[in-house]
């Protein structure tokens, strides 16, 4: 774990996403002890110079004794309604647990438009900014009120990703109820190991996600290699760890911790090429032939339309898009400079014969290698 010790000693930024069993219970409600000794450690690593922000799941838990208990919150409505009562509670308990420690918190609510839409995500970038020179940590949660969709899914994990690759952060740590990643379920298979490092997340590492719900809590082992991916290929490492271990982030920022690191790509992506990449939304999918993907891959060319197989959607100019084989297994995204309509027109065509077609040629390249991000996976 020196790499990570390593970089813990100089100044960081850290996102820490705690699970909502971790914060929660049907019958209590908020488990404030364990937000205490998280607000401990965290204020202690800021004296250190470290700049934190928490991406806090526990709205819908801590609001549905209110309702009736977690097994009522059937609708989606009740759901919303749960995390209205609920998000108070929980900013609360952070609000009082760090003001003891001699810190201060903020809340921030988000949204997938708030990270999809360039304008929002910029100024949401400059907010975490100012809170972060201020000594705040901001605690981040999902506009569960509103965000139909991100409860229905209910993925914090991927979000606490996407607000990583918004701070530009070094380190993701997800305190879960478990210890990490292991090479089988161990609750089924005493015999399963944990696994210490991941030096990529390889499709043999996806297979070994498992489905693990609650009635609280709606994510699972598999949004977490989801968010592991995504930081990865973002330079950023992620640790899982288990967060029933009161010193869980005591250890972790000594280097002496029992968990599942993921090693980022050396690579570090501009904060323009991560929103292209890994946050922004797609408007439609163009399928390329074996030689642009090659291309693409090997060379790192810029896409041209003589490449493209397919269109499908409809998009503008200025659109990202997703870039797939001819299987349909996404390798890409872009911007794309001509509409979808535009593209259809001249997909599989020379670039000679692209004036003749639309009777101007404003862009030889249907996505520029500078608009243009690889997604880690297939690789000819």
């Amino acid at each position: 774990m020196e790499r990570i010790t390593h970089k813990l000693k100089a100044e960081s930024r850290i996102v820490v996403k705690i699970g909502t069993n971790l914060l929660t219970d049907q019958r209590s409600g908020m488990k404030r002890e364990r937000i205490r000794q998280i607000a401990r450690s965290i204020r202690a690593m800021q004296e250190a110079g470290h700049q934190f922000v928490v991406v806090s799941s526990g709205a819908i838990g801590a609001g549905s004794a209110a309702l009736g208990g977690a097994r009522k919150l059937k609708s989606i409505a009740l759901k919303q309604a749960a995390a209205a009562v609920g998000q108070p509670i929980l900013m609360e308990a952070y609000q009082s647990a760090f003001r003891e420690s001699g810190g201060s918190v903020a809340q921030v609510l988000l949204t997938k438009d708030d990270f999809g839409t360039r304008t929002r995500y910029l100024n949401a970038k400059r907010t975490f900014a100012i809170l972060l020179e201020n000594g705040i940590v901001p605690v981040v949660n999902e506009n569960d009120t509103v965000a139909v969709d991100e409860i229905k899914l209910g993925d914090n994990d991927n979000l606490s990703a996407l607000v990583a690759g918004l701070i530009e952060a070094d380190l993701l740590i997800i305190l879960s109820d478990i210890d990490g990643l292991y090479t089988d379920d161990p609750a089924r298979n005493q015999g399963a190991r944990l696994i210490s490092v991941v030096e990529s997340v390889s499709p043999q590492i996806e297979l070994l996600a498992k489905h693990t719900r609650s009635e609280l809590s709606t994510g699972g082992m598999i949004t977490k290699i989801q968010a592991a991916k995504r930081c990865a290929a973002m330079g950023i490492a992620m640790i899982i760890a288990n967060g029933e271990n009161p010193l869980a982030l005591d250890q972790i920022f000594s280097g002496d911790f029992r968990g599942t690191l993921f090693l980022p790509e050396e690579r570090r992506l501009s904060l323009r090429k991560k929103w292209i990449g890994f946050v922004s939304h797609t408007y439609g999918t163009v399928s390329i032939d074996s030689g642009a993907l090659f291309a693409l891959q090997k060379r790192h060319t810029s896409l041209l339309p003589s490449g493209i197989l397919e269109v499908s959607g409809e998009f503008r100019a200025g659109d990202t898009i997703s870039i797939t084989d001819a299987a349909g297994l996404e390798i890409a995204r872009g911007v794309c400079a001509f509409s979808s309509d535009d593209l259809r027109k001249i997909k599989g065509r020379k670039t000679g014969a692209i004036r003749q077609i639309l009777g101007h040629l404003s862009h030889e390249e249907a996505v520029h290698k500078d608009n243009l991000v690889l997604i880690p996976g297939k690789a000819v």
